[in-house]
């Protein structure tokens, strides 16, 4: 047998399986189904055959290979724009909050963090009648936030340990041991326990504005420490030792973040300055804490809030709370109060009216025109350039996974009718002041209802029965729920 016989005989009976390993029978291609495949094709007669004997089978012909040439050479959806939504849009808004400096996450999904602290430093500006204004640290506080799911997953690992490696919940501790992602809870777990510092004291380095090979590092060396714990476990290796390593194991995982986000400041100087940048406080040394409190005023920010969500699965005015989703071990899980997507639009408004800003999340890649910075449900018109339509409800789409929360943004304005209901929203973005207008997105009412999901609201501005139903015992949902995702 030659090497060239020998490698093939290799590839297929080794590499693709033996004659003798089993097949699944029926539920496959066959020829004929393929045939039948074939056959339904608009350009099928393409040969001259019976069904391409008449002008209208050849004028379809014509029209496929147009489209065929057009799809595959040119971008989706610069041939799916839909001309009649493409004109000007009203960028005028009834409501709206005072504007801040538009932030950039780059390469990172960080945008929970750059919401969150995007309403934290209005309502700063806003407890000073707008006469002072600061930008806040992401670096400072995702150093804490990877240091923080890194012990997150070590722990679980540990908690799991006597499961086997095949069991959803150890699963889920490997498969992503850590990364970006998170949601407003994020900063309430964590700016009280690290503090906060501003952005020109703790500048951003090159691997939090691109996450990447920095998480996937570290990801790697969760793993690994996650099977020595596992050994430990089953060695029965005393509690305090596995402990003990577990904090090497994170000082290793520290001087990582150290070399990549920059050591975290202990103490710094700082003189709060106007939105014009003139200095308008006189120079004080802080730490990150003593900055946390006077940036919030000394309000305790746990507790001070609910989520919401719309979810059409599920029964509205319940509770549900998804499972070892947060950003600390010490942290509370997510728990959201499912609401119509009419509760959801008046909480809205009310905080929005008192010139406060909102932690909101979608799924920002549903029918958004990037160029125009607008959402809405007919920019594109898909059906018509694939001959074939899209019918899912919300509640379809997120029970199949085609749509969920991906991004968070600040939600800042609405633009209400003469009868107070939403005709547009505002939301300011953290992909930089260049993008969209100038920073901002807009979205029509209609594609709020479709791709808005999460909301974060002041219980100043929600009713006494809202506040009750929020602290019903929740329904607990796997992490692997659809609309549980973290935002990106």
């Amino acid at each position: 047998m030659t090497t060239r016989n020998i490698i093939l005989a290799l590839l297929l009976g080794v590499g693709c399986g033996s004659a003798a390993a089993q097949k699944t029978a029926g539920g496959g291609i066959t020829p004929q189904m393929l045939a039948a495949i074939e056959k339904a094709q608009p350009a099928a007669a393409a040969d001259g055959s019976t069904a391409g004997s008449n002008a209208t089978a050849a004028a379809n012909r014509v029209l496929t290979r147009a489209l065929t040439n057009a799809i595959a050479t040119n971008a989706i959806d610069d041939l799916a724009k839909n001309r009649a939504n493409a004109g000007p849009f009203d960028t005028q808004f009834s409501v709206e909050t005072p504007k801040q400096s538009i932030t950039d996450q780059k390469s990172s999904g960080r945008c929970w963090m750059f919401s969150a602290m995007n309403v934290l430093r209005s309502d700063f500006a806003r407890q000073h009648a707008d006469s002072l204004t600061v930008e806040l640290s992401q670096d400072y506080l995702f150093f804490y936030d990877q240091l923080e799911k890194a012990n997150l997953m070590l722990q679980g690992v540990i908690d799991t340990a006597k499961e086997p490696m095949e069991s959803e919940r150890v699963r889920f501790f490997f498969h992503s041991p850590i990364g970006d992602g998170g949601t407003y809870c994020g900063l309430v777990d964590l700016a009280p326990k690290y503090g906060v510092v501003p952005a020109e004291v703790v500048p951003e380095t090159y691997s939090a504005e691109n996450t990447s090979k920095m998480r996937q590092l570290i990801t790697s060396k969760l793993r690994e420490y996650g099977l020595e714990l596992r050994r430990m476990v089953a060695d029965k290796k005393k509690a305090s030792a596995i402990q003990e390593r577990k904090t090497e194991m994170l000082s290793e995982v520290y001087r990582m973040l150290t070399l990549t986000l920059g050591e975290p400041v202990k103490e710094f100087t700082y003189a709060f300055k106007d939105k014009n940048g003139k200095t308008r406080t006189e120079a004080k040394r802080y730490t990150p804490h003593s900055f946390y409190v006077e940036l919030t005023g000394g309000r305790q920010l746990e507790g001070s809030f609910i989520m919401v969500m719309n979810d059409p699965r599920r029964e509205y005015h319940k509770t549900y709370e998804v499972e070892w989703d947060r950003h600390t071990y010490d942290g509370t899980n997510w728990k959201y109060l499912n609401l119509p997507m009419e509760d959801i639009e008046q909480l809205a408004i009310a905080q929005l009216k008192a010139g406060r800003k909102l932690y909101s999340s979608y799924d920002v890649g549903k029918q958004l025109d990037r160029k125009r910075g607008y959402a809405d449900t007919e920019n594109f018109d898909y059906a018509s350039l694939m001959g074939t339509t899209f019918p899912m409800s919300k509640a379809d789409r997120i029970a199949t996974f085609d749509s969920g929360s991906t991004h968070a943004m600040t939600l800042t304005a609405v633009d209400l009718d003469k009868d107070g209901k939403p005709l547009k929203w505002k939301v300011e973005n953290s992909w930089g002041a260049s993008w969209g207008q100038s920073g901002y997105l807009i979205m029509s009412a209609r594609w709020f209802r479709e791709y808005m999901f999460r909301l974060v609201v002041d219980k100043e501005y929600v009713s006494e029965q809202l506040l009750k139903e929020a602290e019903q015992k929740p329904t607990m949902v796997m992490p692997e729920d659809p609309l549980f995702q973290e935002d990106f």
